[in-house]
């Protein structure tokens, strides 16, 4: 992978800083250690920060090599918004809309993987504004999966972030935030779709902070 321009850098750096910043972050490697292997990270959505807060969670090399997933509908609407997220995160911007698509948004995610690109996901699919502890998951995960086999999927908790960024307000508010990397998990050989998303669930609840 070539090295990004030098503005591009110090905007992620800037956000980076601003995320920790505000969020006083902390990042536990609970199941697997910070290590630059090809990995896809999926975690639970509640607010418009969690994948700007799990990058940056990142270490700075891995952060280089670490694209998050996104809508091109959100991301291309404008000047700016395009900058941010195919620039300065480097994002894989897929088509959320399937009348509209003309690329199957698993094929992107797969050729991304081929070219040493770990990937941010929310299995979700959309951000969880609802009493619910998670949303069903889609079954992206599990077809990516299907496509890449040899590569492990960890689980991130993001715990707080929704009270940072609270819908509909523009000034996050300080509050500690906590990012908990699960173990490593692998499509098993004969595995279904409902068996992994109930495990990569499973694993994912299991991460949730207990409330005392």
């Amino acid at each position: 992978m070539t090295s990004r321009p030098w503005f591009e850098r110090l905007c992620g750096q800037l956000f980076t800083g601003f995320a920790r910043l505000v969020t006083g972050a902390r990042s536990i490697w609970q199941g697997c250690a910070p290590e630059p292997e090809l990995r896809v990270y999926f975690a639970n959505h509640a607010s418009h920060g969690d994948f700007v807060l799990l990058w940056a969670a990142l270490p700075t090399g891995m952060r280089e090599t670490t694209r998050p997933v996104a809508g091109a509908d959100y991301w291309r609407k404008d000047g700016i918004r395009r900058f941010i997220g195919e620039k300065v995160f480097n994002a894989v911007l897929i088509e959320r809309n399937g009348t509209d698509r003309s690329v199957d948004p698993i094929e992107v995610m797969a050729d991304a993987l081929d070219a040493g690109s770990s990937l941010i996901i929310f299995p979700e699919g959309t951000r969880n504004t609802t009493d619910a502890v998670l949303l069903p998951f889609k079954s992206g995960i599990f077809r990516l999966a299907q496509r890449r086999p040899q590569v492990d999927f960890v689980p991130v908790w993001i715990d707080n972030l929704n009270r940072v960024m609270p819908k509909g307000e523009i000034i996050p508010l300080p509050l500690l935030c906590t990012l908990t990397f699960g173990t490593p998990l692998r499509l098993g050989a004969e595995e279904g779709k409902t068996e992994f998303l109930d495990r990569a669930r499973d694993a994912l609840l299991a991460l949730k902070p207990m409330v005392n």
